[in-house]
């Protein structure tokens, strides 16, 4: 019997099942080395791969789902859910992510076009830069190398657990803020830095002793310093719409005559969950001299 025939009224070889699937006998390997598509049964001396008919729908399903760039992890919950409309839920899922990274690369598309185009002095003219004083602040803070997409949610989280830790500090005495004390993107993870400046220092050590030290927290006292700063709104803190207020404050830092004397940072005064797109949330600074 060649591999090309069917084994029995009810398994069909892989070449048969391919063609009926209208997929190569490449693929059908392949899925099932990723555990996505298992032949009903595989010949223990000779190797071949044989299928069921019913079968095939599954094996186009993941063809096509593998066509939306979709990864294997999410095709298999796609394909493994218990019914009909719990797949499509997480098909929707998927999509939608799709959707929200598409729109995040096209404003950046344009944020570049922007600047290749020397429309870079026009765009940062939209920002209105000033400077503030800032007092010695006592800070307890939470450390933590991050990649761009990862940082939205270890923000939120991290400025939480801080906030919440502040009530044993005595009591949250500025706007929390997280500082980069190198770049975050997609290839670099910064560190990054949440901080919550607190009132009670012997209080806020005794707090960090008692820290599992996997959160790498600590307490710093921050001494007094100037900030250059541009207000931002919920909108434009998405990547990479932040970007151009971070250049608008470097390029009118030099032009005032001063220098960064620190770290950037992007400090959070407003309650995020409350604040409309429009409504100013953030400041983007730099310490400066």
């Amino acid at each position: 019997m060649t591999e090309d025939d069917a084994v029995d009224d009810e398994l069909l070889t892989i070449g048969s099942f391919a063609a009926r699937a209208r997929l190569s006998a490449k693929a059908l390997r392949l899925y099932d080395r990723l555990g996505l598509l298992a032949p009903a049964h595989v010949d223990e001396l000779s190797g071949y791969r044989y299928y069921r008919a019913d079968q095939i729908e599954r094996a186009r399903l993941v063809a096509l789902l593998r066509q939306l760039d979709m990864p294997l992890a999410r095709v298999a919950e796609v394909v493994e859910a218990p019914d009909g409309a719990a797949a499509a839920d997480r098909l929707a899922a998927y999509w939608a992510d799709v959707e929200a990274r598409v729109a995040g690369q096209r404003t950046l598309a344009e944020y570049l076009r922007g600047r290749l185009s020397g429309r870079s002095s026009e765009m940062n003219g939209k920002f209105v830069v000033e400077t503030v004083d800032v007092p010695e602040q006592v800070l307890i803070t939470e450390t933590r190398h991050v990649l761009a997409g990862e940082l939205p949610a270890w923000i939120g989280a991290s400025l939480g657990r801080l906030e919440e830790a502040a009530k044993e500090c005595g009591g949250i005495v500025a706007a929390p803020f997280v500082v980069y004390h190198a770049e975050v993107s997609m290839e670099s993870d910064g560190p990054a830095e949440s901080c919550v400046p607190v009132a009670d220092e012997a209080a806020a050590r005794a707090w960090v002793a008692k820290q599992n030290r996997a959160r790498n927290t600590k307490v710093r006292v921050e001494a007094a310093h100037r900030l250059a700063y541009t207000r931002i709104s919920k909108a434009q803190v998405a990547h990479p719409q932040i970007l151009a207020a971070f250049e608008a404050v470097e390029g009118w830092i030099p032009e005032q005559g001063l220098w960064q004397a620190g770290p950037c940072r992007e400090v959070y005064f407003a309650d995020w969950d409350a604040a409309g797109a429009e409504d100013p949330v953030c400041d983007v600074a730099f310490p400066v001299k």
